[in-house]
């Protein structure tokens, strides 16, 4: 990695301890970017857990509605209910602002995603060459728009279907379900957080192509194993039903088509640049 300097002034290489002391600063900025926006999150009490964490338990929530509509359209009743049959408690002194804390530092970083991948691009492209750099300038974007789209799928889809297969589940009617409020909120973080880190698939098939790890014809050779690793890591994030697990298999399945397709325009725009290259070589 070069260090940027002035037009005109020779460029130095960086040493091991001036990257260090570069990614310290691209970290300690992220950082602030998640408090702040944390702080923001812990003020907003009131929204932050009636508004967005509770939701979820609302019988009036979009996906229910939606999904009792289309099941009374066949003539069944699955996601029509007026209440959650399971109450939320706080069983430990400190459990209610701890719960706090973390869900104010959770929004925290999903909210300062962009900036984050901002400071990390900062920092990993002076060390590309200007056509590299040109080619990944929707990077920031693309990452960020994946992500988002990722942490909405968990929360509108993943999120119900975990809520209420788990909120209904009874191995005896003289057991209640009586959750603590930790295990509540849990529960949607990991739904949401691990929706969103797999819909950045794509980018990162992106970037092992680029260095040589991934090729098309590997993915579409292993697309059988692929296809087994999906459906578990949807068994992992749903509960263990069927239609729910093939809910959330498809658009990951999608996205692995999608990452074959980048995989197959890196690999030819790296072809393109070694005949380039090439030429001017041979002409030299």
């Amino acid at each position: 990695m070069k260090k940027q300097v002035p037009i005109g002034e020779p460029k130095t290489e960086m040493s091991f301890l001036d990257h260090l002391e570069e990614l310290r600063w691209h970290l300690i900025r992220s950082t602030i970017a998640v408090v702040v926006i944390g702080i923001a999150a812990f003020i907003a009490k009131g929204f932050i857990f009636d508004g967005i964490i509770f939701w979820p338990k609302d019988a009036n929530f979009p996906t229910y509605r939606f999904l009792c509509s289309s099941a009374q359209l066949i003539g069944l009743d699955s996601f029509c209910f007026s209440e959650m049959p399971f109450s939320i408690q706080s069983r430990t002194m400190a459990g209610q602002f701890s719960a706090h804390i973390w869900t104010s530092i959770t929004a925290g970083v999903i909210v300062a995603f962009p900036y984050i991948i901002y400071e990390f691009w900062k920092f990993v492209s002076p060390g590309m060459h200007n056509n590299e750099r040109n080619t990944s300038k929707g990077f920031i974007f693309a990452a960020s728009f994946l992500f988002f789209t990722g942490v909405l799928f968990g929360y509108f889809i993943v999120t119900p279907l975990s809520i209420n297969f788990l909120g209904n589940y009874q191995v005896s009617e003289t057991v209640l379900n009586e959750f603590d409020l930790d295990s509540y909120i849990s529960t949607i973080r990991a739904s949401v957080l691990a929706s969103g880190v797999i819909f950045e698939l794509p980018i990162i098939i992106y970037f092992l192509t680029k260095i040589g790890l991934v090729t098309p014809a590997f993915m579409r050779k292993y697309r059988k194993f692929a296809l087994v690793i999906v459906l578990i890591l949807s068994a992992v994030i749903t509960p263990p039903d069927i239609a729910s697990q093939v809910i959330v298999a498809v658009p990951v399945l999608i996205l692995y088509e999608v990452s074959i397709f980048i995989s197959r325009a890196v690999i030819r725009n790296q072809e393109k640049a070694a005949k380039k290259a090439a030429k001017k070589t041979a002409k030299s």
